[in-house]
């Protein structure tokens, strides 16, 4: 027994050995003659090693953790056909596409019940009842038909033409979030000097005076010169259980001072390219929270959008689609985001600089969603 115990400590000592000791490369060395003539060295016999000791083993305990398991987003199958619209019209007992101009551009117009969109071949922007509303892919003729990219038909033009009109429930929530605060002051005005974070401050009280006298329970994500996060203003909307969510700012081009009007956001439909992206990426293929409202995030824009050219007679800049936008990316309800105007243009920065102006704006949101 002391012999073997001997064996078993000296191979050991061998293994660890081996373990510390670096490799060493062989690849320059002189190779074996292995014709030459050695003496046979016999090994000497090595008992069996003695049979292990088999050993039951024991059942931890499942540890337990606070952490929930990682979401798994599932992202939809990218549509990639485009549709023949005068097919799609058959199908849906419309009246087929209708040429209504040659020149400059050639333009198409279906109608339904519900109104009539232009849509104009080789350009993304169509016209929905008068409003300008901005389509992922350009419209192509085909064997004399017009074709339409099926992301714009299944997340604009059957919306607009066969869906139901948004409608809200009776104990409606909405949250007002006036953009910027603190020391994001967002962009300045050209006039006065003053910052956008003032004026989106005092458009959204003027809207929650309004809504709170209409049965809508009204929450701000700030009420006073305060910097938010995108992702905390995410996070109040949930936790206030929001129907609604719509996040106020104004506009700037500077040093350019030409650009005037009003422009509406959604988040953008996975699989289509973004109306506007800043310089940040834009991955068609990225699905967000938001997107499972693709269909009431436009119409809500639709609505406040027209409401808005109509009490305030803006300059049309229609309806986009940007994907870079926090504040409404994780949003679980539908989102918009309103420039109400440019703070660069000298004319149009005078009116914002109103309150006057500020209640029409307050007012035209307020009825648009009566």
């Amino acid at each position: 027994m002391f012999k073997v115990a001997s064996i078993i400590l000296c191979g050991a000592l061998l293994l660890l050995t081996g373990c510390v000791t670096a490799p060493h490369d062989n690849s320059d060395a002189v190779a074996t003659d292995w014709s030459a003539t050695k003496p046979v060295v016999t090994p000497p016999k090595v008992a069996p090693p003695a049979k292990p000791t088999l050993v039951k083993p024991v059942k931890l305990p499942v540890a337990r953790t606070n952490v929930p398991p990682p979401k798994i987003i599932t992202r939809p199958a990218p549509i990639l056909t485009w549709t023949s619209l005068n097919r799609w019209a058959a199908e849906n007992k419309l009246a087929p596409p209708r040429k209504v101009a040659s020149s400059p551009v050639t333009s198409y117009a279906i109608s339904s019940a519900s109104g009539k969109m232009i849509l104009t071949i080789g350009s993304q922007e169509a016209i929905w009842r008068g409003m300008e509303i901005h389509l992922g892919f350009a419209p192509e003729i085909i064997d004399d038909q017009i074709f339409v990219h099926g992301v714009d038909l299944q997340t604009s033009i059957e919306p607009l033409l066969l869906g139901s009109p948004l409608t809200f429930s009776p104990d409606r929530v909405i949250v007002i979030d006036p953009g910027h605060g603190g020391k994001e002051s967002g962009t300045k005005s050209v006039l006065g000097g003053r910052y956008e974070k003032d004026f989106t401050l005092d458009w959204a009280r003027r809207i929650k005076l309004l809504l709170a006298t209409n049965g809508w329970t009204v929450y701000l994500t700030r009420t006073n010169d305060t910097d938010i996060t995108l992702s905390n203003r995410v996070a109040f909307a949930e936790s206030h259980h929001a129907d609604l969510f719509i996040s106020l700012h104004f506009n700037s081009s500077a040093p350019r001072t030409q650009e005037n009007g009003v422009e509406t956001y959604c988040l953008t439909p996975t699989g289509m390219p973004s109306t506007l992206t800043r310089g940040y990426p834009d991955i068609w293929s990225d699905h967000y929270p938001n997107n499972n409202f693709d269909e009431q995030n436009l119409l809500l824009a639709i609505r406040l959008h027209a409401g808005i050219l109509q009490g305030c007679g803006q300059e049309d800049r229609g309806i986009r689609h940007a994907r870079f936008m926090g504040v409404l990316r994780g949003q679980k309800r539908p989102a918009i985001l309103i420039e109400g105007g440019y703070l660069s243009n000298p004319r149009e920065a005078g009116k914002i600089e109103s309150a006057a102006f500020r209640q029409k704006l307050a007012e035209a949101v307020a009825n648009a969603l009566k």
